[in-house]
């Protein structure tokens, strides 16, 4: 029963990206070209909104099951780093490739598949050489932003939802004036 869950919740999230039209190729080299931002605003209003949910679903004790993995602030950067360069390059991103694998996208099934195969080969005969380094990149010990910065965990994620919504009032009110210009 443990896996229906997340089998569930990933098929409902790539059946969105599809109906969304945001697993096109086109869609996401868009976003890092600033000509389709509608992949940013998907990503803000969804981390928006799961930073409310989060909160409200541990004032009801219900998160507090959750389990807060060590974070190791270097590996992070790192790790951030080479996925938005991966991403900026091929235009993909993993669940992307899902979705394009299920839409019975060629390029998605072949380069796709083979570079996420190959990244995770990769990653895996490099782990005895990098897990001591990144180790050593800054571990923060156990702990959550909201701990770290010494702030209400409410307060946070209605700042995060705040400055999510400026930023797409930025994003999209340039769209409808020129939409509306036409």
């Amino acid at each position: 029963m443990t896996v229906v869950y997340p089998l569930a919740i990933g098929l409902t999230f790539g059946w969105l990206l599809h109906k969304a039209g945001l697993a096109r190729y086109d869609r996401i080299v868009g976003v890092y070209r600033l000509r389709d931002l509608a992949v940013l605003e998907l990503m803000l209003a969804a981390l928006a909104s799961a930073a409310i949910g989060v909160v409200g679903l541990g004032a009801l004790g219900v998160a507090d099951a959750v389990p807060v993995p060590t974070p190791a602030l270097g590996a992070a950067l790192i790790g951030g780093v080479v996925f938005g360069a991966g991403m900026a390059l091929s235009g993909f991103c993993p669940g992307t490739i899902m979705v394009g694998v299920g839409e019975g996208r060629l390029d998605n099934l072949v380069a796709g598949s083979l570079g996420l195969i190959a990244g995770a080969l990769a990653y895996g005969a490099a782990w005895p050489t990098l897990a001591p380094r990144l180790a050593r990149l800054g571990d923060l010990g156990v702990t959550t932003l909201p701990r770290l910065l010494g702030v209400a965990p409410w307060l946070l994620a209605l700042l995060l939802a705040e400055v999510a919504a400026g930023v797409l009032y930025l994003v999209v009110r340039p769209r409808r004036g020129a939409a509306d210009a036409s």
